[in-house]
């Protein structure tokens, strides 16, 4: 007795379409069907795109974190106290040296000038009456009439008053001075602040009470500090020399560069003990006012030029465990992965220092597809690939039928 039932017999009616469809397919010609595989089974070659890199020139530098802030940054203060009466410029704009800004009570002033006046032409009175007092007793006294102690007394007295005319000529110009202060004016142009006060505040009597700021923003400022060892590694003779240094670029924090190259104007004269690091500080003509005090961007120090280096596309640079590496087409027209050596960013392309030689061709696209060893069909930028042909087929290959 069998170990398990017998199956039943398959019903040969269902075999049939089977068989017809495979003898359709059978019959089939080449040109009905999909696009064929290369040669020995593999795949097609994959269309890339590749550049043939040859030696250039290219800057070196050093990057570093930057904070932008006005050539000038003025704090506008009271010179006098009184009610302010009135706000004259718009908050936010820009102003010019000179300009008003606010405008404080002058009643007061007027009356404290008008005071100086009074006392100037008192004590100017009082000096003719003791010069007059001093001839007078200065002929009596060659004529014996009075004592010397008597002429001495009245040339004392003729001395004091003209000081007191030179004291209130000085009250006359404090108070003119402190009038002139009433009205608040820009010391610089540049960029006004937010008003600290409004009016109808009380301005405490001698003054210094902060009203506004304004920030000087073209030229532009922009303060960074860069590591000791990435700085003298970056110079041509791996030493920093403030003189040595070509210029400073602005990466922005979109990642566009900044149009003009700016200079350094300032560099610390030691190290900090407790970072290790230089500061330093870059200026930017910014007539257009692009660039506002406090942002964060990022500062190219441009410390010289190197030959004898490869640019290509940041894009076809890979970062991997084993370091930086590129994809290369090879004589055999097959992926060829090459470890490099990276130096800095130049624009949007990477400064390759080692790995590359002239001619090679290195490959920009579809690199998420390139296995290394896997056959590709390059094509320069801009030229159409040449699709469904084997990388290493004649152009006359034979189509393949089914």
């Amino acid at each position: 007795m069998n170990a398990h039932p017998s199956r039943p017999p398959r019903s040969p009616r269902l075999a049939v379409p089977a068989i017809v469809t495979v003898l359709l397919l059978a019959g089939c010609s080449g040109k009905d069907q999909p696009a064929a595989a290369a040669p020995g089974g593999g795949m097609p070659p994959l269309p890339v795109t590749v550049i043939e890199v040859q030696p250039t020139r290219a800057e070196t530098s050093v990057e570093a974190v930057a904070q932008t802030e006005g050539a000038r940054e003025v704090e506008v203060r009271a010179r006098v106290g009184g009610i302010l009466t009135r706000r004259i410029y718009d908050e936010g704009a820009p102003v010019k040296a000179g300009q008003p800004l606010f405008e404080i009570d002058r009643v007061p002033l007027d009356v404290a000038v008008a005071q100086a006046k009074a006392q100037l032409a008192q004590n100017k009175a009082r000096v003719d009456q003791t010069q007059r007092e001093a001839a007078r007793l200065k002929g009596l006294l060659a004529e014996q009439a009075i004592s010397q102690r008597e002429y001495d007394t009245a040339t004392s007295d003729d001395a004091a008053a003209k000081a007191a005319v030179q004291a209130a000529q000085a009250s006359l110009r404090q108070a003119e001075l402190n009038l002139s202060y009433a009205t608040v004016t820009a010391p610089v142009g540049g960029l006004s602040g937010r008003a600290a006060v409004s009016e109808g505040t009380l301005i405490a009597t001698g003054g210094g009470t902060l009203l506004t700021t304004i920030v000087q923003i073209n030229p532009m400022w922009v303060r960074f500090s860069v590591v000791e060892s990435e700085l003298t590694a970056a110079m041509p003779d791996g030493r920093f020399r403030a003189q040595g240094i070509r210029g400073v670029e602005l990466v922005l924090p979109d990642g566009s560069v900044y149009p003009q190259r700016g200079r350094l104007n300032f560099a610390a004269s030691q190290i900090d003990p407790k970072l290790g690091t230089l500061q330093l500080r870059g200026e930017f003509p910014n007539a257009d006012g692009r660039l506002l005090p406090g942002q964060f961007v990022r500062a190219r120090l441009i410390t010289g030029e190197r030959d004898g280096v490869f640019k290509v596309p940041q894009a076809a640079v890979l970062q991997t465990d084993k370091g930086p590496m590129v994809m290369l087409a090879g004589a055999d027209n097959k992926v060829e992965p090459r470890p490099v050596k990276t130096g800095q960013w130049a624009g949007a392309d990477w400064v390759i220092t080692g790995g590359l030689k002239a001619g090679d061709k290195v490959i920009v696209d579809n690199l998420m597809k390139a296995r290394p060893g896997a056959p590709v069909a390059p094509h320069a930028a801009g030229e159409a690939p040449a699709a469904g042909k084997p990388a290493d087929a004649p152009a006359s290959a034979p189509a393949v039928k089914g």
